[in-house]
């Protein structure tokens, strides 16, 4: 493992509210005034399809490569000088659509998550082509791993074989399924002695699915930072490298860990 004392704290904003259904134009009129709120976070985290809400009308929805949520991603981590995160609809350059996460620095470097486990249940599946990597990002000496809502089911994806030091999820998860949601995230950070922060929405849906919010910030024993509730706006969390580096020393089941190979 690398040695985390001499990493910088990291300010994490997490924005949690209702979207605007199958309207880009207007979700990304209405962050605005948020990532505003958010102006000094390193990294700034937006839902799972941030700018149309979880939607099935792929082909309709959206966007290409370097469309106009790539270029206001650009200019919202550049004028906050922080990283912006979150998914949008996106139409790859092999003509599919992808639930993508975007990674965009201040800098105007843009790299991307494809969301790997498409909800069935919604239909996610036939609408879009599923993503066949995990990704790392870095920031500031954090080693930072983003994930997309349905994926935290499934612990294999979650697993850590990167040295993470932040799992990041971005949902659209509804409120009936609250509970799992609750539960499986302190799982996930125990289980891969990391902290983990995951935004979800609040409102409800084109489709009258209502969603109860829960975006969160947890250590590494699953222990919260930050619980945002059904709260609509900006919630601020600071993650320790110190911190856990010690709790990693003290108590290092990673040398316990299996070996295993995903095959796809």
């Amino acid at each position: 493992m690398r040695d985390l004392n001499n990493l910088s704290d990291l300010e994490l904003a997490l924005i949690q509210t209702s979207l605007v259904w199958q309207d880009a134009a207007a979700n990304r009129e209405r962050f605005v005034d948020l990532m505003e709120r958010a102006r000094g976070a390193d990294l700034i985290v937006l839902p799972e399809m941030f700018t149309t809400a979880f939607s099935m009308s792929s082909a309709e929805l959206a966007e290409p490569e370097e469309g106009p949520t790539y270029a206001w991603m650009r200019e919202q981590a550049a004028h906050l000088d922080a990283v912006v995160t979150g998914s949008v609809i996106i139409e790859a350059a092999d003509g599919s659509h992808r639930n993508r996460l975007l990674w965009v620095r201040p800098n105007g470097e843009i790299s991307h998550y494809d969301k790997r486990h498409l909800f069935r249940m919604a239909g996610e599946h036939k609408h879009y082509t599923a993503g066949k990597q995990q990704a790392l990002f870095e920031l500031n000496g954090w080693h930072v791993r983003p994930l997309i809502c349905y994926d935290l089911r499934f612990p294999v994806w979650s697993r850590d074989p990167h040295d993470t030091d932040l799992l990041l999820y971005t949902a659209n998860w509804p409120a009936a399924r609250r509970n799992a949601w609750n539960r499986l995230l302190p799982a996930r950070a125990i289980e891969n002695l990391c902290y983990v922060a995951a935004v979800n929405r609040i409102g409800e849906d084109g489709k009258g699915y209502p969603y109860s919010g829960d975006s969160q910030v947890l250590d590494y024993l699953g222990d919260p930072l930050l619980e945002a509730g059904d709260g609509d706006g900006v919630f601020r969390a600071t993650l320790r490298g110190r911190d856990l580096a010690a709790y990693r020393s003290k108590f290092p089941a990673y040398h316990d860990g299996d070996a295993f190979e995903l095959t796809l």
